[in-house]
């Protein structure tokens, strides 16, 4: 599955070489994300250790009003906690995926966004607490709810922009919001290139039958880069 999601977002990145700027726009970013944070069940919280994973994604834009642009999201969440105990450990195998449809409000200096579609949670958590193990198999699309904001500072090639998805599904709910700072290094009518730092923090509330409540937290910053054609 990992790999189809790959080969997807990288021929989204090959076929925008074929867009124009006046027909269509394709956006594109690769960010490295070290992130850390928790696993927690039944008052048993497990400290994850520094982990590093890849940010993708790919939108797609157009000039026609009453159609919503589309994006794709993705971040593998593969993480465990500190083992300062054989008896209490967390060991998570997670894929977020967020298929996003939206509409541009603002695209001057100041830009906004609004949208919706859907998201997917896919993979296992173990908790082990006190040597009693808990496993949760999350395999859910829940309906979310997307928001970004931006300011262009001119004539300097800086930016900067916050983006937010709520979600909230019958088993899992999520808060996914994220805040950076950009600068263009090549801006011309063909393509511009940005290298970006920014801090992400993820929340997911997560509830299944004869279990525990879980909550998952991943939350640190990351750099990457920004290709607009």
């Amino acid at each position: 599955m990992r790999a189809n999601i790959l080969t997807s977002l990288l021929l989204g990145f090959g076929l925008s070489t074929f867009s124009h700027a006046d027909v269509i726009g394709v956006k594109a970013d690769l960010s490295y994300w070290n992130f850390d944070g928790y696993s927690q069940d039944n008052n048993f919280k497990h400290e994850l250790d520094r982990q590093g994973t890849a940010q993708l994604s790919v939108a797609v834009e157009h000039p026609l009003p009453l159609l919503p642009n589309a994006k794709i999201r993705y971040v593998n969440l593969d993480s465990n906690s500190e083992q300062s105990s054989p008896a209490n450990a967390a060991d998570i195998e997670l894929n977020n995926i967020d298929y996003i449809l939206y509409y541009e409000l603002l695209d001057t200096v100041v830009h906004a966004d609004i949208g919706a579609g859907l998201n997917n949670l896919d993979g296992t958590v173990r908790n082990l607490n006190a040597g009693a193990l808990n496993q949760y198999d999350l395999d859910e699309y829940s309906p979310l709810l997307y928001a970004t904001v931006g300011v262009k500072l001119p004539f300097t090639g800086m930016s900067a922009k916050a983006e937010a998805i709520y979600t909230h599904g019958s088993d899992s709910k999520k808060t996914d919001v994220q805040a950076e700072l950009q600068y263009d290094f090549i801006d011309n009518l063909l393509v511009d290139v940005g290298a970006k730092v920014g801090y992400r923090m993820m929340q997911v509330d997560f509830e299944q039958d004869q279990r525990p409540d879980l909550r998952l937290e991943f939350k640190g910053p990351y750099i990457g880069l920004d290709v607009h054609f």
